[in-house]
């Protein structure tokens, strides 16, 4: 039950009629794992700290660069050698006291997400990588988690849901079977920093439709946007029926 604090605090959003007071008590009541908190993590953690998520779990293993300053927007110049866990926590913090605010400074490997998982409620894939990317896919099929996975290079990026309770989703691997870590990173190709900012922030929201069961998620959809030209597409993305992560897992029809 939400408090009188609470109730005014977020009652911008508590008037929306798909959102309401028990949009507010699911989310207050859920916990997120966020990988990641660099260009995407950042404005992504950010937003569902102001929006009173109950629970944040951010797990980097990385300190905070200057080059990270131009769109890594929970660290500052003071933070320069920090663990970024350590500086985005502190700035979430006082963003929203109301929001418990847990740092894990390690690599994120399987023996982590077992033990992680059973209590997450979404897991926000914000990583840079696609080893970290597979396996935290796998580990969330695995547990029947949804994970919320969004990417960004240059002008542009991409998002997407995979969520096991919903028999129409694909997982990760089935988007991409033979990806690997030859991709260019921001440090090779650069990457503008609002367009972090554009597509953490639907990430962001992703994560909170997913939590409270709002509007209509991107189950079963990549989203992919261009900032040069503003130019937003959808594509469907069907199950694989001979991936080796979903293909033989049970799912729940929705």
């Amino acid at each position: 039950m939400l408090s009188d604090d609470q109730l005014l605090r977020y009652s911008r959003q508590i008037m929306l009629p798909d959102w309401d007071v028990p949009g507010q008590e699911k989310l207050v009541a859920a916990t997120v794992l966020v990988v990641g908190l660099g260009g995407l993590g950042c404005p992504l953690a950010q937003y569902l700290a102001a929006a009173g998520v109950g629970r944040l779990i951010l797990c980097d293993f990385d300190h905070v660069d200057i080059t990270n300053l131009q769109r890594q927007v929970l660290h500052h110049d003071a933070d320069v050698g920090r663990l970024k866990v350590e500086s985005a926590a502190d700035k979430l913090r006082v963003i929203n006291p109301g929001v418990r605010v847990e740092m894990l400074a390690q690599v994120v490997d399987a023996a982590l997400l077992a033990r992680l998982l059973p209590e997450v409620d979404v897991v926000a894939d914000c990583c840079d990588n696609f080893a970290t990317r597979e396996a935290v896919s796998a580990a969330a099929w695995a547990a029947g988690k949804p994970l919320v996975s969004a990417a960004a290079i240059g002008w542009q990026g991409q998002l997407a849901v995979f969520d096991p309770r919903h028999v129409e989703s694909a997982c990760y691997r089935c988007l991409y079977p033979g990806a690997d870590d030859e991709a260019p990173t921001c440090s090779e190709a650069g990457v503008m920093a609002t367009t972090v900012a554009v597509i953490g922030s639907w990430q962001a929201q992703e994560v909170l439709k997913v939590v409270a069961g709002a509007g209509k998620t991107l189950t079963g959809q990549l989203l992919l946007w261009d900032g040069q030209v503003n130019e937003v597409r959808r594509v469907r993305t069907p199950r694989d029926p001979a991936c080796p992560v979903c293909s033989v897992q049970g799912v729940e029809k929705a």
